[in-house]
Protein backbone atom coordinates (compact mmCIF):
# COMPACT_ATOMS: atom_id res chain seq x y z
CA UNK A 1 0.00 0.00 0.00
CA UNK A 2 1.35 3.44 -0.98
CA UNK A 3 2.33 6.06 1.58
CA UNK A 4 -0.57 8.33 0.59
CA UNK A 5 -3.12 5.57 1.20
CA UNK A 6 -1.52 4.74 4.53
CA UNK A 7 -1.70 8.41 5.53
CA UNK A 8 -5.38 8.62 4.61
CA UNK A 9 -6.22 5.42 6.49
CA UNK A 10 -4.44 6.81 9.55
CA UNK A 11 -6.26 10.14 9.27
CA UNK A 12 -9.77 8.71 9.00
CA UNK A 13 -9.15 6.89 12.27
CA UNK A 14 -9.23 10.34 13.86
CA UNK A 15 -12.27 11.69 11.97
CA UNK A 16 -15.38 11.99 14.14
CA UNK A 17 -17.61 11.64 11.07
CA UNK A 18 -16.19 8.25 10.01
CA UNK A 19 -17.23 4.95 11.60
CA UNK A 20 -15.49 1.75 10.61
CA UNK A 21 -16.66 -1.85 10.70
CA UNK A 22 -17.82 -2.82 14.21
CA UNK A 23 -17.90 0.84 15.31
CA UNK A 24 -20.96 1.37 13.13
CA UNK A 25 -22.91 -1.56 14.55
CA UNK A 26 -23.61 0.28 17.80
CA UNK A 27 -25.58 2.87 15.80
CA UNK A 28 -28.07 0.36 14.40
CA UNK A 29 -31.54 1.73 14.94
CA UNK A 30 -30.34 5.02 16.37
CA UNK A 31 -28.27 6.79 13.71
CA UNK A 32 -30.36 9.96 13.79
CA UNK A 33 -30.55 10.28 17.57
CA UNK A 34 -27.19 8.88 18.70
CA UNK A 35 -24.84 9.99 15.95
CA UNK A 36 -26.48 13.12 14.53
CA UNK A 37 -28.37 14.19 17.65
CA UNK A 38 -31.68 14.78 15.89
CA UNK A 39 -34.75 13.01 14.49
CA UNK A 40 -34.21 13.81 10.82
CA UNK A 41 -34.58 11.24 8.00
CA UNK A 42 -31.52 9.13 7.13
CA UNK A 43 -30.30 8.97 3.51
CA UNK A 44 -27.60 6.55 2.32
CA UNK A 45 -25.18 6.78 -0.60
CA UNK A 46 -23.95 3.27 -1.43
CA UNK A 47 -20.58 2.75 -3.11
CA UNK A 48 -20.04 6.43 -2.38
CA UNK A 49 -16.36 6.61 -3.38
CA UNK A 50 -15.16 10.14 -2.65
CA UNK A 51 -18.59 11.05 -1.28
CA UNK A 52 -19.53 13.76 -3.76
CA UNK A 53 -23.22 12.96 -3.53
CA UNK A 54 -23.19 12.55 0.23
CA UNK A 55 -21.51 15.91 0.85
CA UNK A 56 -23.37 17.92 -1.77
CA UNK A 57 -26.80 16.61 -0.82
CA UNK A 58 -26.01 17.38 2.82
CA UNK A 59 -25.34 20.99 1.81
CA UNK A 60 -28.64 21.15 -0.08
CA UNK A 61 -30.78 19.45 2.56
CA UNK A 62 -29.73 20.41 6.11
CA UNK A 63 -32.97 18.85 7.39
CA UNK A 64 -31.76 15.32 6.55
CA UNK A 65 -28.88 13.12 7.68
CA UNK A 66 -26.56 11.65 5.04
CA UNK A 67 -24.34 8.59 5.33
CA UNK A 68 -21.86 7.60 2.62
CA UNK A 69 -20.96 3.91 2.58
CA UNK A 70 -17.90 2.35 0.96
CA UNK A 71 -15.19 -0.09 1.95
CA UNK A 72 -12.26 1.85 0.52
CA UNK A 73 -11.09 4.14 3.30
CA UNK A 74 -8.71 6.13 1.13
CA UNK A 75 -11.71 7.22 -0.98
CA UNK A 76 -13.93 8.01 2.01
CA UNK A 77 -11.15 10.25 3.30
CA UNK A 78 -11.89 12.93 0.70
CA UNK A 79 -15.58 13.32 1.46
CA UNK A 80 -15.11 13.06 5.21
CA UNK A 81 -12.33 15.66 5.21
CA UNK A 82 -14.38 18.08 3.09
CA UNK A 83 -17.36 17.74 5.44
CA UNK A 84 -15.17 18.41 8.48
CA UNK A 85 -13.38 21.38 6.90
CA UNK A 86 -16.67 22.93 5.76
CA UNK A 87 -18.48 22.27 9.03
CA UNK A 88 -21.20 20.09 7.48
CA UNK A 89 -22.64 18.38 10.53
CA UNK A 90 -25.34 16.24 8.87
CA UNK A 91 -22.78 13.98 7.17
CA UNK A 92 -21.23 10.68 8.24
CA UNK A 93 -19.27 7.96 6.48
CA UNK A 94 -19.37 4.25 7.19
CA UNK A 95 -16.57 1.94 6.03
CA UNK A 96 -18.15 -1.47 5.59
CA UNK A 97 -18.92 -4.08 2.96
CA UNK A 98 -22.37 -3.22 1.61
CA UNK A 99 -23.47 -6.86 1.76
CA UNK A 100 -23.32 -6.51 5.57
CA UNK A 101 -25.70 -3.55 5.63
CA UNK A 102 -28.34 -5.33 7.74
CA UNK A 103 -25.88 -5.39 10.65
CA UNK A 104 -25.78 -1.57 10.69
CA UNK A 105 -29.34 -0.37 10.03
CA UNK A 106 -32.64 -1.35 11.63
CA UNK A 107 -35.94 -2.01 9.86
CA UNK A 108 -37.48 1.22 8.61
CA UNK A 109 -34.46 3.32 9.58
CA UNK A 110 -33.54 4.51 6.06
CA UNK A 111 -35.70 6.99 4.15
CA UNK A 112 -33.78 7.07 0.85
CA UNK A 113 -30.89 5.33 -0.91
CA UNK A 114 -28.63 6.56 -3.72
CA UNK A 115 -26.51 4.05 -5.65
CA UNK A 116 -24.00 6.15 -7.55
CA UNK A 117 -21.80 4.58 -10.22
CA UNK A 118 -21.26 1.22 -8.54
CA UNK A 119 -18.99 -1.44 -10.00
CA UNK A 120 -21.31 -3.01 -12.64
CA UNK A 121 -19.81 -6.47 -12.07
CA UNK A 122 -20.42 -7.38 -15.74
CA UNK A 123 -19.25 -10.98 -15.50
CA UNK A 124 -22.15 -13.42 -15.14
CA UNK A 125 -20.23 -15.15 -12.36
CA UNK A 126 -20.35 -11.93 -10.33
CA UNK A 127 -24.05 -11.18 -10.77
CA UNK A 128 -24.68 -11.57 -7.03
CA UNK A 129 -22.25 -8.69 -6.41
CA UNK A 130 -24.35 -6.21 -8.41
CA UNK A 131 -25.94 -3.72 -6.04
CA UNK A 132 -29.34 -4.11 -7.73
CA UNK A 133 -29.29 -7.90 -7.58
CA UNK A 134 -32.45 -9.33 -5.90
CA UNK A 135 -30.35 -10.32 -2.86
CA UNK A 136 -29.42 -6.66 -2.33
CA UNK A 137 -32.94 -5.45 -3.14
CA UNK A 138 -34.24 -7.70 -0.37
CA UNK A 139 -31.73 -6.22 2.08
CA UNK A 140 -32.75 -2.69 1.15
CA UNK A 141 -36.40 -3.69 1.67
CA UNK A 142 -35.63 -4.66 5.26
CA UNK A 143 -34.13 -1.29 6.21
CA UNK A 144 -36.24 1.07 4.08
CA UNK A 145 -39.06 3.14 5.52
CA UNK A 146 -42.45 2.69 3.89
CA UNK A 147 -42.56 4.64 0.65
CA UNK A 148 -38.80 5.25 0.63
CA UNK A 149 -37.00 6.13 -2.60
CA UNK A 150 -34.05 4.39 -4.25
CA UNK A 151 -32.01 5.94 -7.08
CA UNK A 152 -29.41 4.44 -9.41
CA UNK A 153 -27.01 6.46 -11.57
CA UNK A 154 -24.68 4.47 -13.80
CA UNK A 155 -22.69 4.83 -16.99
CA UNK A 156 -23.07 1.09 -17.60
CA UNK A 157 -25.92 0.33 -20.01
CA UNK A 158 -25.86 -3.35 -19.03
CA UNK A 159 -26.38 -2.62 -15.33
CA UNK A 160 -29.19 -0.22 -16.17
CA UNK A 161 -30.98 -2.85 -18.30
CA UNK A 162 -30.39 -5.50 -15.65
CA UNK A 163 -31.82 -3.24 -12.94
CA UNK A 164 -34.93 -2.47 -14.96
CA UNK A 165 -35.45 -6.20 -15.48
CA UNK A 166 -35.05 -7.06 -11.78
CA UNK A 167 -37.35 -4.23 -10.68
CA UNK A 168 -40.04 -5.54 -13.05
CA UNK A 169 -39.59 -9.07 -11.73
CA UNK A 170 -39.93 -7.80 -8.16
CA UNK A 171 -43.07 -5.85 -9.02
CA UNK A 172 -41.50 -2.54 -8.01
CA UNK A 173 -42.93 0.50 -9.75
CA UNK A 174 -40.41 2.71 -11.53
CA UNK A 175 -41.16 6.40 -11.04
CA UNK A 176 -38.58 7.80 -13.46
CA UNK A 177 -35.93 6.41 -15.78
CA UNK A 178 -33.80 7.40 -18.73
CA UNK A 179 -30.87 5.99 -20.64
CA UNK A 180 -29.49 9.49 -21.30
CA UNK A 181 -29.96 11.65 -18.21
CA UNK A 182 -28.36 14.86 -19.44
CA UNK A 183 -30.50 14.90 -22.57
CA UNK A 184 -33.69 14.32 -20.61
CA UNK A 185 -36.11 16.53 -18.71
CA UNK A 186 -35.31 14.79 -15.43
CA UNK A 187 -32.20 16.73 -14.45
CA UNK A 188 -32.60 18.84 -11.33
CA UNK A 189 -30.10 20.27 -8.83
CA UNK A 190 -29.58 16.88 -7.17
CA UNK A 191 -29.22 14.83 -10.33
CA UNK A 192 -26.84 17.47 -11.66
CA UNK A 193 -24.31 16.57 -8.93
CA UNK A 194 -21.41 14.86 -10.69
CA UNK A 195 -19.01 12.38 -9.16
CA UNK A 196 -15.34 12.19 -10.08
CA UNK A 197 -15.98 9.22 -12.33
CA UNK A 198 -19.09 10.71 -13.87
CA UNK A 199 -17.16 13.74 -15.04
CA UNK A 200 -14.65 11.43 -16.72
CA UNK A 201 -17.42 9.46 -18.46
CA UNK A 202 -19.12 12.63 -19.70
CA UNK A 203 -15.83 14.01 -21.01
CA UNK A 204 -15.67 10.95 -23.25
CA UNK A 205 -19.26 11.40 -24.45
CA UNK A 206 -20.70 8.53 -22.42
CA UNK A 207 -24.43 8.52 -21.71
CA UNK A 208 -25.57 8.38 -18.08
CA UNK A 209 -28.42 6.07 -17.09
CA UNK A 210 -30.80 6.87 -14.23
CA UNK A 211 -33.69 5.05 -12.60
CA UNK A 212 -35.75 5.89 -9.51
CA UNK A 213 -38.19 3.61 -7.75
CA UNK A 214 -40.18 3.83 -4.56
CA UNK A 215 -40.58 1.15 -1.92
CA UNK A 216 -44.25 0.18 -1.50
CA UNK A 217 -46.30 1.87 1.21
Amino acid sequence: MGKDKLRKFAEIETFANVLQLDEGKVMKGQWAAAHFGNRQPVVLELACGKGEYTVNMARMFPGRNFIGIDYKGNRLWRGAKTALEDGIANVAFLRIQIEDILEYFAPGEVAEIWITFPDPQPQKSREKKRLTNPVFLEKYARIMASGGLIHLKTDNDGLYAYTMEKLAEAGLAVEANTADLYHSALVDDVLAIKTYYERKYLAHGKNINYVKWRWPQ
